[in-house]
């Protein structure tokens, strides 16, 4: 008979005081001593968590209306244009957009980090004007607390085992995963791991649409699957994906956040991005589900792949596993190469801690999912045809 507890008996123990809650690091050694069925007596919830870059990251605000009202076509905040193609005063605004001004060092990041620090951003908007929105221009300086709503949404976040990087061209080259020295000098990753959440729930048994998250410091959910969600991927005898797979879409409100989890990033070359903190709880339902949480660095492995070659598929030099990566060099070859996360382990080991103490203090809930992703998720490219350059 297979042993099981539910979403909602977890609750009650957070309720009643005493749930166990355990981090993801935690966990690992519990599990190899005493094997997933006895550990299962022994812990409820398993906190995972991840803080680095993410590009597919932005929010949507209101302003309110003006008197006269205007609709907002053409928007500005500190000089970064966001999106006029909303309703009357809504806008989103991307991480990676980028200032008309200073194009290489403020973006779309910069204001919502301005915004949750609590500094005053410069709205510049116009219009043609219409009969009900006869206004044509608006400037004002706008704080997070002059916003009626302001509510961060990530179409892609909390990439389940992201490749690594090399370059191994004959020249320096300027990317999302940091400058790539030539000639296979560097690499770079960009995922926590074993605290990782999706690699935590491989087959994502216990993550859906409406589980409650972590979101840089307040409570925010799973809104949908990710963009470029993949669950129709070859595996390892761990469950663990071999190459990029699924993904996360996800809300949560900017007024609560905590700047400390949430910071935006300048790549040379590149342009912005945002660093954003994600904590995830998983639900220990069964010994199954421990028995994922408890896999290790040294099991998870990914692949390193070469930037340097300008097409959508990129050939991979060598698969690693993240205890190696984390050792600061690995084997490529017959070459030791310098490894460098541009993910903060400190930052994830932070935020699985504080989901942990949240969960133990009845401060935070878990939340059954009103729907599970399917492991059948394919990804398509770009239709072919047209011109590029």
């Amino acid at each position: 008979m297979t042993r099981s507890r539910t979403i909602e008996a977890i609750n009650e123990k957070i309720r009643q005081g005493n749930v166990v809650v355990m981090t993801a690091e935690e966990v690992i050694g519990l599990v190899r001593e005493q094997g997933p069925e006895s550990a299962f007596d022994q812990v409820d919830v398993v906190t995972t968590a991840t803080f680095g870059p993410m590009c597919s990251t932005g929010a949507f605000l209101n302003f309110g209306h003006s008197d006269p009202p205007i609709r907002l076509e053409k928007i500005t905040l500190n000089n970064v244009p966001a999106s006029g193609g909303l309703a009357a005063v809504d806008t989103y605004i991307g991480a990676t957009d980028v200032s008309e001004s200073a194009p290489e060092s403020y973006g779309g990041a910069h204001v919502i980090c301005d915004l949750v620090e609590g500094k005053k951003v410069t709205l510049k908007g116009s219009a043609k004007g219409t009969d009900c929105y006869p206004g044509k221009s608006v400037s004002r300086e706008v704080s997070l607390e002059d916003l009626n709503e302001a509510f961060m949404f990530n179409p892609r976040n909390a990439y389940q085992n992201y490749a690594a990087a090399i370059n191994l061209s004959s020249r320096p080259i300027h990317t999302y995963m940091g400058t790539l020295l030539p000639d296979g000098s560097n690499i770079t990753y960009s995922t926590t791991g074993q605290l990782s959440p999706l690699l935590n729930d491989p087959y994502l048994k216990t993550i859906g649409i409406g589980t409650r998250i972590f979101l840089a410091g307040a409570q925010g959910y799973v809104a949908f699957n990710g963009t470029q969600f993949k669950t129709d991927v070859e595996r390892d005898d761990n469950g663990i994906p071999k190459t990029p797979a699924a993904t996360l879409s996800v809300i949560g409100n900017l007024k609560k956040m905590d700047r400390e989890f949430l910071s935006p990033v300048v790549f040379k070359g590149y342009g912005v991005s945002m660093n954003v903190g994600i904590g995830i709880p998983i639900p220990v339902l069964n010994p199954g589900v421990l028995s994922d949480c408890g896999i290790s660095d040294e099991a998870i492995k990914t692949n390193v792949i070469d930037y340097s070659v300008p097409a959508r598929s990129k050939p991979v030099i060598a698969t690693v596993t993240y205890a190696e990566l984390r050792s600061g060099e690995v084997s490529v070859g017959d070459r030791k190469v310098k490894t460098a996360p541009l993910s903060s382990l400190r930052k994830a080991r932070k935020i699985a801690q504080i989901l942990k103490e949240q969960i133990q203090q009845g401060e935070f809930f878990l939340s059954q999912p009103v729907e599970y992703f399917t492991l059948d998720h394919r990804v398509k490219p770009m239709v072919e045809g047209g011109e590029d350059a």
